[in-house]
């Protein structure tokens, strides 16, 4: 029976795994490494976040997203986004240096049995575990508005779930939403030569200033700091003190996951965003029919007025809720005994990330109605990692160890996969380079990104 399994090796999962490596507990880690980032985001996006707010987190900060970098000869700077692909290497990277060999079946059932908990893996394995932390990112989560519910796969999606958009090239498609996901997804869309509009009920599209300078007069700083989540006090917050976060009451916390850092697109994405895509704002989706192949959508405007869109495809970029009934994998038992944050349905988690059924733990997306908005972001891995594994830790009782021992345990050493080598084809056009960024003027809680 291991110490710890780890659902789920993205960036909080291979982060987790690799602080508990560093104690010593002996482990297993499940998952296909970096997995959302690699087979769920086209080529030519980029990371709205920071490089220096998007760091893997292990005990001695050894594997950085900067000493990645040096690796391959590159230098990340402050204000220049970078390739989302860049960034799921740097994942890989970290894997195979700062954790035990990650296992890429799929865990498709955890339950608890005497001692801990049984988990069921794809091909009809097993494996028992003390403790276990589920780090199973944003897809489990996946919001569709209602109404586009009864559309077929075929005539609708969520924007996660394109690792490539090349089908929707010379078709009609309408993108659902305002957030960096909607204008990003239709900006590539418009780039390879699709017809793309964008329907946001809000009454204008938000965008993020260019980031202001990293030094900075010491006035200025304090006026209004850096933070993993964007600029200003707010987002500091948000950002390093979640543990307060979370001694709020339920009903606030909930109400702040759904509201603070709401959506805007990166600052660099707006001048290829404004002159190629359509845009209808003040609008929702009243209804959608399937048509002759076509979907034939029925949007209400804010005032009242009703109007008709056809298209060939809706894709909804509608973000992600975390819920206990999304938890498919866990046994009804379990689900049942989990309590949950205020009105909200995702799961409470204690200050070490522990669940209300002992030796559950939470991580990542499912811990961001406790901890707050930081949780939704890779910013949030190296907080949550520590207190994690010092609940595991408190939880099974105080352990010690090298990663060496830890590897040396592991009886099957699981070759790690290597970073995607797809390019886009020669039909699709260049992706445009974001500008290196010049300072602006300062601006209030400026929310961060992806």
């Amino acid at each position: 029976m291991y110490d710890l399994v780890v659902v789920g090796a993205g960036p909080y999962g291979l982060s987790i795994a690799a602080h508990a490596a560093a104690a010593g507990l002996d482990l297993r880690v499940f998952g296909r490494p970096m997995a959302s980032w690699r087979d769920n985001m086209p080529p030519g996006m980029y990371l709205k976040s920071e490089p220096w707010a998007s760091n893997l987190s292990d005990p001695k900060g050894a594997f950085s997203l900067d000493a990645y970098a040096a690796t391959r000869g590159v230098e990340v700077r402050h204000g220049v986004p970078l390739p989302v692909g860049f960034f799921a290497s740097y994942g890989l990277w970290f894997a195979e240096r700062a954790a035990p060999p990650v296992d890429d079946r799929t865990i498709t059932a955890v339950e608890p049995c005497p001692g801990g908990f049984r988990l069921s893996i794809g091909d009809g394995d097993s494996v028992l575990a003390r403790t276990v932390a589920l780090a199973v990112g944003v897809m489990p989560f996946t919001d569709i508005p209602t109404p586009l519910r009864g559309l077929s796969p075929e005539q609708v999606s969520h924007s996660s779930h394109h690792a490539d958009l090349r089908s929707f090239e010379g078709r009609d498609v309408t993108v659902i939403g305002a957030g960096q996901a909607a204008l990003e997804t239709a900006a590539l869309l418009a780039e390879q030569g699709t017809a793309v509009r964008v329907v946001a009920r809000s009454d204008r599209l938000n965008w993020n200033t260019v980031p202001l300078p990293r030094e900075r007069p010491l006035l200025e700083s304090a006026r209004s700091p850096h933070t993993g989540l964007g600029v200003g006090w707010k987002n500091w917050l948000y950002a390093e003190t979640p543990g307060l976060f979370r001694r709020l009451p339920a009903s606030t916390r909930a109400r702040v996951f759904t509201s603070a850092l709401g959506p805007a697109g990166a600052w660099w994405l707006r001048e290829r965003f404004e002159p190629a895509v359509a845009v209808r704002l003040g609008e929702s989706v009243a209804g959608a029919t399937a048509v002759d192949g076509r979907v034939r959508l029925e949007l209400v405007a804010t005032t009242g007025r009703m109007e008709t869109v056809e298209t060939d495809h809706v894709i909804a970029a509608t973000g992600f809720t975390p819920g206990v009934e999304r938890l498919g994998l866990l046994d009804s038992e379990l689900r049942g005994r989990l309590r949950t944050v205020g009105p909200s349905s995702a799961p409470e988690a204690s200050p070490v990330f522990e669940s209300s059924y002992p030796g559950l733990f939470l991580a990542g997306l499912l811990s961001a109605p406790s901890f707050g908005p930081s949780m939704r972001f890779v910013y949030g891995s190296t907080y949550t990692a520590e207190r994690l594994v010092a609940g595991v830790r408190r939880r099974l009782g105080s352990r010690g160890g090298a990663l060496r021992t830890v590897r040396q345990r592991q009886r099957t050493q699981v070759p790690m996969p290597q970073p995607s080598t797809r390019q886009p084809s020669a039909s699709q056009p260049p992706v445009p380079q974001p500008p290196v960024p010049q300072p602006s003027a300062p601006a209030a809680d400026l929310p961060a990104g992806r």
